[in-house]
């Protein structure tokens, strides 16, 4: 290494030892050594880099874009929802909409929830769950009042802190959970802040810092319920002898993934596909979600599929339960100017109905990806909508696309070269029939 070459590596070391002290160009400058980034890249980063987004992350360097379509229609509780989804695969915005398609006979999906309470959690270790149970209990009313002083005005709208529950852990750790309604907002600050209030009386009474205060995302506070009677002269073109035959095997395909891990982890990521696709949408927090969802997936210790289906005469009966609890003020939702666009569209009025239409979209995702496993596979519905996705990464033009994917379609085995090929014979100026 030369001399130069060793300078600049120190400069580079010092400038990553205080890299949130940087500038917004000296990052990129930094990104840019790194990376050893085209002039063409260099200038993506600055393009797409905004001044309010800088506000949002830490260290920011610039904003990635993901595209949004529409699932057209979702129908649920006898109302029409067009349902803005953001997921860059394309066959998941497909999906929710043939999904909802087939089921939208009469009220179409119906839902249900009975609580939407966030839980948080103040956990004290060397203090028995007696003891704490021995203080809690008498003076439940009292420390939920002191809860919501550290929130009052969610009071206001009909929120607050609901209940108090004593858990003892095991090795000696022992949990005071706090539920908390939190009204139209996901509420993870509020819920933060009510924790921090009530965790420093416990801790002045019982005499023992609390190991750790914050919320939890289980969600088994906040469950809902999604279920749908779909005709099975739905589920085939045919007739309805061919639809009765796909609804047995969606029938027996919702058992594996009762009994089959590895089955049931890819059944619940194709029903998270189109959930987490509307909860990125509306600006909510698609990790949480994620989280709770897989955890309510193991609450019996036995991994199982969130969904299950079976057959009652001729109509396939589905039903999706899941914890979902979401916010449509504060948070990003107020941050991002297409989060509130978003809800705009969906027509929200309340964070009830926000929650139950992505469970209801789930089912349908669901719906559709069970019934092409089982009747024409998922590959060729998927490999359809993947041939526009090659043509871009070839770098063909929007003009030159549909040629690409006709082309594409033609071939037994489409891929990325192929694609390439197609698109450097059409820039040559060659009319080759592909």
């Amino acid at each position: 290494m030369t001399a130069r070459e060793e300078l600049s590596a120190k400069a580079l070391k010092e400038q990553l030892t205080h890299f949130r002290e940087l500038t917004w160009q000296q990052r990129l400058t930094v990104a840019d050594q790194i990376g050893a980034l085209t002039s063409m890249q260099r200038q993506q980063l600055s393009d797409n880099a905004s001044e309010d987004d800088a506000l949002l992350t830490e260290n920011y360097l610039t904003s990635y874009d993901l595209p949004e379509g529409l699932a057209a229609t979702i129908r649920m509780n006898g109302h029409d929802y067009l349902v803005p989804m953001v997921t860059e695969e394309p066959s998941v915005i497909a999906a929710a909409s043939y999904g909802g398609k087939m089921a939208a006979s009469g009220d179409g999906i119906v839902t249900r929830t009975e609580n939407n309470l966030l839980m948080g959690q103040i956990v004290f270790q060397t203090v028995t769950m007696a003891e704490i149970s021995r203080f809690v209990t008498p003076n439940a009313s009292a420390l939920l009042a002191l809860a919501n002083q550290a929130h009052p005005s969610i009071v206001k709208y009909g929120g607050g802190a609901r209940k108090l529950r004593v858990r003892a852990l095991g090795e000696g750790f022992v949990s005071v959970d706090l539920f908390v309604d939190t009204g139209e907002a996901m509420g993870a600050n509020m819920m933060n802040g009510m924790l921090e209030a009530l965790g420093h009386h416990l801790q002045d009474v019982l005499e023992q810092h609390p190991v750790m205060s914050i919320l939890a995302n289980d969600g088994q506070q906040s469950l809902v319920t999604a279920a749908v009677n779909v005709p099975v002269g739905n589920l085939a073109k045919q007739n309805a002898e061919a639809g009765l035959t796909v609804a047995k095997r969606i029938v027996a395909a919702s058992q594996i993934a009762q009994l089959d891990v590895s089955r049931a982890v890819t059944h619940n990521k194709g029903i998270m596909n189109g959930v987490d696709a509307v909860v990125l949408a509306t600006g909510n927090d698609w990790r949480a979600v994620e989280a709770s969802a897989h955890a309510y997936a193991a609450q019996d210790d036995h991994y199982r599929g969130l969904s299950r289906w079976q057959l009652n005469g001729n109509l396939l009966v589905g039903s999706l339960t899941m914890p979902m609890h979401l916010g449509i003020v504060g948070g990003a939702t107020a941050s991002l100017p297409l989060a509130k666009i978003n809800q705009q569209i969906i027509q929200i009025q309340d964070v009830a109905t926000l929650n139950q239409l992505v469970v209801a979209l789930g089912l349908a995702q669901n719906l559709a990806a069970l019934r092409a496993l089982v009747s024409e596979g998922i590959q060729k519905g998927h490999m359809q909508l993947q041939f526009r996705n090659l043509a871009v990464a070839a770098g063909a033009t929007p003009a030159q696309v549909p040629t690409v994917v006709a082309a594409l379609k033609t071939h037994a085995h489409p891929s990325a070269t192929l694609a390439k090929a197609i698109v450097t014979q059409l820039n040559s100026g060659s009319t080759k029939d592909y």
